[in-house]
C-alpha cells in the first residue's frame, strides 16, 4: 500500500511516513535506503480523529513527566542527593534528568550553590508549578480510590494490650459494620505512618509524639497486682512470687514507691510481654503487676482478684493517626468505636 510521503522521519534504516486525508490519519513503519528512497512501508493501520484531536497543545509541548518529576524533588528538598534517595535513582540519574528538562525547555533552572543547588527565576515558577499539579493529582488520586474502591484499614496496636482488649471485642465492630475490613498488626511505641503502611494505631502515650499527628485519648493507664484468690494470702504474707514485663523492667519498684506498706515477694521473675504474665497469674505463678485494661475482664469475672486495687501511672492510651489523612467513612466509623469501647470499659473499670 502506498502512502504521500509526508512528514517523514528517518531514524538509522526506519522511519515514520504520514497521509493526511479528511477524515483520518495512516501510519506506517517506513524502510529507508542509504540513498535516502523508500523501500517498503510495513504495518499500515488508521488512526480516527476522536473529538478535537488537532488541538495546538502539541505532546512536544510538555517535557517528560519523570524529568518534571525529579526537577520538583530536588526543588522541593534542595538537593539532588536527596531527591535521589526519594526517587530511588542514583544521584547522576537525577542529574540527567533535571540536565534534559533545562535543555528541552531552553531554560536554567538551577544553579550551583556552594556545595548545593538553588533555583533560577524560571526554575522558581516551574518549582511552584510542578509542586501544585503533583500535589493535585496525588490528593485527587487518593480521593478517587478512598471513594471507590474500600481499602483496608491497618490498624496498630500493642500487643498485650490487642491480645487482652481488642480482639475479644472487634468481633462487635465486624459484625456492626461487615463491610470495613480491618487489618490489624501489633507494635509498641513510636511509629511513621507511612513507612509502617499503618492508618492508625493505639499507643501507651510513654513518647514523644509527633505535632503532625491527630491524638484521642482513649483512656489511663492504671496497674495493680492480680492474682489467683487462692494467693491473696500468701500475697499479704508476702510469700509470692511477684511477676512482671520485660517492657516495663522497673515496674514493681515504681509501684512500691507509691505502696511502701505493701508486702514485698520473695523473688521477680520478668516475661516478655504483659499478656504472657497475666496468662501465668491465671496459671497460678505468682502475681502480676497487671495494667487494668489487660486484667480487668479476668478480674469481672472472677478468675483473677485485685486487693488493692488499680493505681493511674500518668500515661495513657491514645488513638492516633496523621492529621492530613482522608478520614473515610470506614475509619470514621472504626474511630468511634473504639472510643466508645474504651468508654464502656472505663464505666466498668470503675467498679472493679
Amino acid at each position: 500500500m502506498a502512502f504521500p510521503e509526508k512528514g517523514r522521519r528517518a531514524v538509522g534504516s526506519t522511519g515514520q511516513v504520514v497521509g493526511d486525508y479528511p477524515d483520518e490519519e495512516r501510519c506506517g513503519l517506513l524502510h529507508v535506503g542509504e540513498d535516502s528512497r523508500t523501500v517498503r512501508t510495513d504495518y499500515p493501520y488508521d488512526l480516527t480523529f476522536v473529538g478535537d484531536m488537532r488541538s495546538p497543545m502539541k505532546r512536544s509541548d510538555i517535557p517528560s513527566l519523570d524529568d518534571l518529576r525529579a526537577f520538583e524533588t530536588v526543588a522541593r528538598l534542595g538537593s539532588v542527593r536527596a531527591a535521589a534517595a526519594e526517587l530511588a535513582l542514583t544521584h547522576g540519574a537525577v542529574s540527567r534528568r533535571v540536565s534534559k528538562l533545562s535543555a528541552d525547555l531552553g531554560l536554567r533552572l538551577l544553579e550551583a550553590d556552594g556545595r548545593g543547588v538553588r533555583l533560577t527565576s524560571d526554575g522558581e515558577k516551574l518549582a511552584e508549578a510542578t509542586g501544585k499539579s503533583f500535589s493535585l493529582i496525588t490528593d485527587t488520586l487518593a480521593e478517587i480510590r478512598s471513594s471507590s474502591t474500600p481499602i483496608p484499614i491497618i490498624l496498630s496496636c500493642e500487643r498485650s494490650l490487642a491480645m487482652r482488649w481488642l480482639i475479644p471485642r472487634l468481633s462487635g465492630f465486624q459484625d456492626r459494620y461487615p463491610d470495613v475490613e480491618v487489618h490489624l498488626s501489633t507494635g509498641g511505641g513510636g511509629l511513621d505512618f507511612a513507612r509502617d503502611r499503618v492508618t492508625l494505631a493505639i499507643r501507651r502515650l510513654d513518647f514523644l509524639v509527633d505535632p503532625d499527628w491527630t491524638i484521642i485519648r482513649l483512656m489511663p493507664e492504671r496497674v495493680g497486682p492480680v492474682m489467683l484468690p487462692s494467693l491473696r494470702k500468701r500475697f499479704e504474707s508476702g510469700d509470692y512470687v511477684a511477676l512482671g514485663s520485660r517492657t516495663r523492667p522497673n515496674a514493681w519498684e515504681a509501684w512500691f514507691d507509691e505502696h511502701m506498706d505493701a508486702p514485698r515477694p520473695r523473688t521477680t521473675r520478668l516475661l516478655d510481654h504483659h499478656f504472657l504474665m497475666a496468662e501465668a497469674a491465671l496459671g497460678g505463678l505468682g502475681v502480676a503487676l497487671a495494667p487494668q485494661a489487660i486484667a480487668a475482664d479476668d478480674v469481672a469475672n472472677g478468675r483473677l482478684e485485685a486487693p488493692l486495687g488499680f493505681d493511674c501511672d500518668g500515661t495513657d492510651y491514645g488513638l492516633i493517626h496523621p492529621k492530613s489523612i482522608i478520614v473515610s467513612t470506614g475509619l470514621s466509623a472504626l474511630r468511634d468505636w473504639l472510643t466508645a469501647e474504651s468508654e464502656i470499659s472505663l464505666r466498668k473499670y470503675s467498679k472493679v
